[in-house]
């Protein structure tokens, strides 16, 4: 009898997209996971056909889920589970571009924060 659905923690380790199961249940609690584009809690079920957002290293990675797997397996079958749609990142070149700031430089100011997420091109809450 095949799983219908799986929990979004227990999927994205055993899938290996997260080392741990208890790191993939730390992302889902801080926001980082998203299923069908809403926030997803560890426990939150997922089926064939969602779409899986896990925020990594600043980054996006979009996966879509093609087989439920309760047990971690190999990286070979893992792959297997989902279709990767992430776009391809940045080359260093472009983000080099972006200013960096001075190490130990303190916080930056709301108007600085606000500057550096228009050049990035990430909206900007009111």
């Amino acid at each position: 009898m095949a799983a219908t659905s799986v929990r979004v923690d227990s999927w994205l380790w055993a899938v290996r997209a997260m080392k741990t199961r208890s790191a993939a249940t730390a992302a889902c609690r801080s926001g980082h996971v998203k299923v069908n584009g809403e926030r997803a809690k560890a426990s939150q079920s997922i089926k064939v056909g969602d779409e899986v957002r896990l925020r990594i290293a600043g980054f996006d990675r979009i996966l879509e889920v093609r087989e439920l797997m309760i047990k971690r397996v190999g990286a070979t079958v893992a792959v297997g589970a989902y279709l990767d749609t992430t776009p391809p990142l940045p080359a260093p070149e472009e983000t080099a571009l972006l200013p960096q700031r001075d190490r130990g430089a303190g916080r930056p100011t709301k108007r600085e924060r606000r500057d550096m997420e228009k050049l990035r091109g990430r909206p900007t809450e009111p």
